[in-house]
């Protein structure tokens, strides 16, 4: 683990956005050692780590800039947005957000409550280094929301882009996950784009976590999504295929997991780009579609 110690410092992130290519992507460690994330890490905050969730946040506003949503005027969507910097980032970018996570009276949410990861109200969201908190009060906007039960008055195409971050997966099966992406998309306006990462399973075809806490979605399941998509109107993107695996590709990450904050003191060393979950290979997975006409 010599080397990935070392990689740790790495050289300083670019002063402006990179593009990467606007498409659905495995997580994987040359994304780590790209300008592009080590550029959001930078904005986001966050110790450019090789760690698959801090590829989560990084890649999906990478996607949303080069989608051309990062501006103001732009009215954007978040679900199950907890704690992540994401809603500030966007709105320091200029545009409306709109953020939502489970009502706090929900059973479901108090597991995140458990562990700071569920979002009570827009002040909660406010992060003093991206924005004055008169511009946080302008922009920022918090409502409850059950991701499967979406409101009425959401869908009906008013926003530009939509996101979640590592949510999708919580929804109790694949099938309420793939119904939630594609009813999400009524959201959007006609070449709206929307933004969705996931836990992964990289075994392609055998058996996998089908309800429950945490589902693991498989190839089959994104190309389900991306059938039931196009049914609706819409397009899932094609998937970015990346260089071979790299060494820290191939490790495997045992529980118990640490956190972010351990590692980026110092204090633990391996990588966390995949791990061991209920006998699987996890990674994360993200999904790109563009809103039909």
């Amino acid at each position: 683990m010599q080397a990935y110690a070392a990689r740790q410092g790495g050289p300083p992130p670019p002063a402006a956005p990179v593009p990467a290519g606007l498409a659905s992507r495995v997580c994987c460690q040359w994304d780590i050692e790209s300008p592009w994330l080590r550029y959001w890490c930078d904005r986001l905050g966050l110790a450019p780590l090789y760690h698959r969730k801090v590829w989560e946040d990084a890649w999906a506003v990478q996607m949303l800039w080069e989608a051309g949503m990062l501006a103001p005027g732009r009215r954007g969507l978040g679900f199950a947005v907890g704690t992540e910097p994401l809603p500030a980032l966007l709105a320091a970018e200029g545009a409306e957000i709109l953020a939502t996570d489970l009502p706090a009276e929900d059973e479901k949410a108090q597991v995140w409550r458990d562990t700071t990861q569920h979002a009570a109200g827009a002040e909660g969201l406010y992060r003093p280094g991206l924005l004055t908190r008169e511009d946080h009060a302008a922009r920022v906007r918090f409502r409850p929301v059950d991701m499967n039960a979406l409101p009425e008055d959401l869908m009906g195409g008013g926003f530009d882009f939509l996101w979640s971050v590592c949510s999708i997966e919580h929804l109790g099966t694949i099938e309420a996950t793939t119904e939630f992406v594609v009813k999400a998309m009524r959201c959007l306006k006609p070449g709206g784009i929307a933004v969705h990462t996931t836990e992964y399973n990289l075994d392609p075809m055998g058996r996998t976590v089908e309800s429950g806490t945490t589902v693991l979605l498989q190839d089959r399941h994104i190309e389900e999504i991306g059938r039931r998509a196009a049914a609706a109107g819409h397009a899932l993107l094609p998937r970015r295929e990346g260089p071979p695996p790299s060494p820290l590709d191939l490790y495997v990450d045992l529980p118990p997991y640490p956190s972010l904050e351990e590692r980026a003191l110092g204090t633990v060393e391996p990588p966390h780009l995949r791990m061991a979950h209920h006998g699987y290979q996890v990674t994360s997975f993200g999904l790109v579609l563009r809103a039909g006409g």
